[in-house]
């Protein structure tokens, strides 16, 4: 099932309505390549429809994220960012602070850690959206 039958079916049994906003920022997600901020998400949308205010891009990513349809990283510039999530397994995403480059890692090596907070700590945690942040391979070795 394509990310936009299951997020139409989503909001139907959530009691959402299914907007032309809605449509257009989703529709704008499956043209972009890898991460991009709701600013320029804003800006795609614009293109279509200048009726889309910046707030309906923002309330619709917090629902696309809501319902795991869109993973978020954010790589401690204030500006968040976001993608159509994998629709194979969630990922781990690690961001270099220096060149911004996001890489998508599967979560299975954290699993030991899952399993610690989980028995240890009683707490549930939300791996799907956690992103590390640090240098990729090519800025480590531009600084060694």
């Amino acid at each position: 099932m394509s990310c936009q039958k299951s997020f139409f079916r989503k909001l139907r049994e959530g009691g959402f309505r299914l907007t032309p906003q809605r449509e257009m920022v989703l529709s704008v997600m499956h043209e972009l390549e890898g991460f991009a901020t709701a600013e320029e998400i804003y800006e795609e949308v614009q293109t279509l429809s200048s009726s889309v205010d910046i707030s309906t891009i923002y309330r619709t990513l917090d629902l696309l994220q809501d319902f795991h349809v869109v993973s978020t990283v954010d790589p401690g510039d204030g500006q968040r960012r976001y993608k159509l999530a994998d629709t194979n397994a969630p990922r781990l995403h690690l961001v270099c602070r220096a060149c911004g480059k996001v890489i998508a890692v599967e979560l299975e090596p954290t699993r030991p850690l899952v399993e610690y907070l989980t028995t240890r700590e009683g707490f549930a945690a939300d791996l799907d959206r956690l992103s590390i942040p640090g240098l990729c391979r090519e800025c480590r070795a531009t600084r060694d």
